[in-house]
């Protein structure tokens, strides 16, 4: 259901508030460079720092700003099964395409554990499509690719934001799911080989500073250009790396802020970037066009 270059939209902030104004703006810039769905309210969105009102506010206007033309998939994960349920519920009331659901954090349920939380969301809004993300590095917890394929037979999962880094897990959810389960890379650097496997996509950081040309790595992927589809990729590897020089979205945001997009204004804990990694974030989105030299 779910194919291309998704860009995991950041939350632009102005004086403590969500800026309605740069988020819009910036959402029309992603359309016309060619991405192919909006992700709002995910990690890179800073969705842990969104009040509850907050997250609905982003999720509504992003929907209103898209109007149909591409899909909209809300961040509606929690470790708390019951406020999963109710930021899905408030995703599909207010008119998103689909949800991104990270698995339960800190709490490291068991295999069984993230099934049942994964089965009593999808229950709970049927109908409504659901890409779940495995992110160990941030969950504490791996989802086995035996768990994916009982979860891809719940009717509405439709597929896996995977960022565990490693393509060895890729291949076995790929031979446990099948085309059961649409693939989408969590990881940028890997969105070619993730592709190359079987993949249908990127739910992507890069593509907020850089959405055209890592629509160009998904477009001949999908097209299976594969040539063109490495080309392009390794082209972005070094912006890529620079967007994750710190945590993210620090990086991005920071980009983002270099570019006029928005406001560069990040929510506690996260903090600005050290002046070494910024003056190596700003060389390489030079290097990329992204950047008057």
């Amino acid at each position: 259901m779910f194919a291309g270059s998704f860009v995991a939209q950041v939350t632009p902030f102005k004086n403590g508030r969500v800026d309605e104004q740069a988020l819009a703006a910036m959402i029309e810039w992603q359309i016309d460079s060619g991405t192919h769905g909006i992700v709002p309210c995910g990690t890179t969105g800073e969705s842990a720092t969104l009040s509850h009102e907050e997250h609905t506010q982003v999720v509504k206007l992003a929907v209103e700003v898209v109007n149909k033309r591409v899909p909209v998939i809300a961040g509606t994960g929690s470790n708390s099964t019951a406020e999963a349920i109710r930021l899905t519920r408030e995703a599909q009331e207010v008119g998103a395409d689909g949800a991104l659901m990270i698995s339960p954090y800190y709490n490291r349920p068991t295999q069984e554990g993230i099934y049942q939380h994964y089965k009593a969301v999808a229950q709970a809004v049927p109908g409504f499509p659901i890409v779940f993300y495995n992110i160990p590095g941030r969950t504490g917890s791996n989802i086995e690719p035996s768990t994916m394929a009982r979860m891809a037979e719940l009717d509405n999962i439709v597929g896996v934001k995977e960022a565990t880094g490693s393509i060895d897990q890729v291949i076995n959810i790929r031979l446990a799911c099948g085309d059961k389960l649409a693939v989408l890379s969590g990881e940028d650097a890997l969105t070619f080989s993730m592709m190359a496997l079987g993949g249908k996509g990127v739910i992507s950081t890069v593509a907020n500073v850089a959405p055209r040309q890592m629509a160009a790595v998904v477009n001949a992927g999908l097209a299976k250009d594969w040539d063109t589809a490495s080309a392009r990729q390794l082209e972005l590897v070094p912006l890529i790396r620079a967007v994750f020089l710190e945590t993210n979205p620090i990086p991005a945001k920071t980009a983002l802020a270099l570019m006029g997009k928005c406001e560069l204004e990040l929510r506690l804990p996260l903090v600005p970037m050290a002046e070494g990694n910024l003056a190596k974030l700003t060389t390489a989105l030079k290097d990329a066009g992204c950047l008057d030299s």
